[in-house]
């Protein structure tokens, strides 16, 4: 109620302070956007730079790519700080490092980007359509580096905006608003959700949880949701959390809280991590309502084995031998196992699991961390890397992006904050004794003894992150 009235308030401004500006400002070239933005930033008064924040989103709206592509540029080549002010300042805090000119400097080196967003934050809706030229924005960056800075000055505004402090967690169910419940139908990107009978399945029973976060500004918009099993076990196979009938209300109660999707909802918000804070509140919530909850782990994907497998592959040839990956193939393009003899299931799970035990431990990135998205989500929040699941997910997604792998991440409280920091400081991942002696398997899909050592296995040069990942 309170977000809507300020809302009202704000697009009242906005009208008012339109009719004190030209017409000429809001022509319908579409080029006039770049006018309004420098006409935002020239610090005309409060009613008024709402009404030209407000106009100029609309028109941003109506530009088609390459018109929004061109309006970045604007950006970065004509909102730079000036650089003989900068020089001055910094020439003068060299000669004379007061606490006045340490702030002449920085206001001297602050972007007007920066300004400009956070006067363009004034108009009513703001929020969620400044969210989406970031995703815009992302998408061009790969193709115009010169926009990173941009993006850099929206990042720096988007930890301030989206702080933790002014997140709110929601329990899904039910109940719900179905407007927000046919939002976590689109935004779930680990399983897909087949429609309502599926989200029901996912929400409604006893033993099923989902939780979110919002923003005041987004009431109707959930940044990050997580969805939870509780069980008495933990799940070696996602069939085992979709699809079983679900506890009867007079069963034991559960001692394992299950987190077997994490999905981010705003594109246009990646790397502002939520998923962090999220588990932990998760984590303190679960503990007061279910006091016999002992153990909370993940059945997390693996997104990114297959590419990493295929780069192994193509640079160290003898590494994987020509049985093996043979297949591996044909398991990832074939509705493998259907139909698999006990031998081929037996060699491909070996050579799997040895692989796998690999890419989490010793495959590393350009930063030295390992290169799975997911492993250095969970790691980096003090998880470890409890076991490694072959065919846990054999869904036609799975079996192509992840050769059919899941890992479950364990979340022990006592031990978080020591795996957290080992992590952070030395790359050390935490891990059981199970996973880590699945490096000493020399098995006949591996290289033999005499040949070149595990750790030759080289990681892929150019493993994304997708844009859209969840955990």
């Amino acid at each position: 109620m309170n977000v809507s009235f300020l809302q009202e308030l704000l697009s009242s401004i906005a009208e008012q302070g339109r009719a004190l500006l030209p017409k000429s400002l809001f022509g319908v070239d579409g080029e006039d956007v770049n006018s309004l933005a420098r006409a935002l930033i020239s610090g005309r008064g409060e009613a008024s730079g709402v009404a030209i924040a407000r106009a100029l989103l609309d028109r941003y709206r109506a530009l088609d790519g390459v018109q929004r592509a061109a309006f970045f540029r604007f950006l970065a080549s004509d909102m730079q700080p000036d650089p003989v002010r900068v020089g001055t300042a910094a020439h003068s805090y060299i000669e004379n490092p007061t606490p006045a000119a340490l702030a002449n400097l920085q206001k001297a080196l602050e972007s007007p980007r920066t300004e400009f967003f956070r006067r363009l934050h004034l108009a009513p809706g703001a929020t969620l359509e400044i969210v989406g030229m970031r995703h815009d924005l992302l998408r061009l960056l790969s193709a115009e580096p010169e926009l990173k800075a941009v993006d850099a000055d929206l990042r720096r505004l988007f930890h301030v905006w989206f702080n933790r402090g002014f997140l709110v967690l929601r329990r899904i169910d039910w109940n719900t608003p179905a407007l927000i419940l046919e939002k976590i139908i689109r935004y779930e990107a680990v399983h897909e959700i087949q429609g309502w009978d599926d989200l029901r399945r996912r929400l409604d029973p006893a033993d099923r949880r989902c939780f979110a976060f919002f923003h005041p500004s987004l009431v109707d918009e959930p940044l990050v949701f997580v969805e939870v099993a509780l069980m008495r076990d933990v799940p070696d196979a996602i069939g085992s959390v979709l699809e079983e009938p679900h506890a009867e209300p007079d069963a034991k109660a559960p001692t394992t809280a299950v987190f077997y999707s994490i999905s981010n909802c705003q594109e246009g918000l990646k790397g502002i991590s939520f998923g962090n804070f999220l588990l932990k509140q998760v984590v303190e919530e679960l503990a007061r309502e279910q006091p016999s909850l002992k153990n909370f782990v993940t059945l997390s994907p693996v997104p990114q084995f297959a590419k990493w497998l295929e780069a192994v592959a193509d640079k160290e040839a003898g590494a994987i031998s020509a049985d093996a990956r043979a297949l591996i193939e044909a398991m990832r393009h074939t509705r493998w196992p259907k139909g698999a003899s006990e031998d081929d299931a037996e060699a491909i799970g070996t050579a799997m699991l040895a692989l796998a035990a690999h890419y989490f431990l010793l495959a590393k990135g350009p930063d030295g961390r390992p290169v799975d998205p997911v492993a250095r989500f969970h790691l980096g929040n003090g998880a470890r890397l409890e076991r490694i699941n072959f065919l846990a997910d054999t869904s036609e997604k799975s079996l192509r992006e992840a050769c059919g792998l899941m890992v479950n991440y364990r979340y022990d409280t006592k031990e978080i904050e020591r795996n957290h920091e080992e992590y952070a400081n030395e790359g050390i991942v935490a891990c059981s004794r199970a996973v880590r002696g699945l490096l000493k398997l020399k098995a006949k899909g591996l290289a033999a003894p005499g040949d070149a050592p595990q750790a030759a296995l080289p990681p892929p040069e150019a493993v994304q992150e997708p844009e859209n990942a969840g955990s």
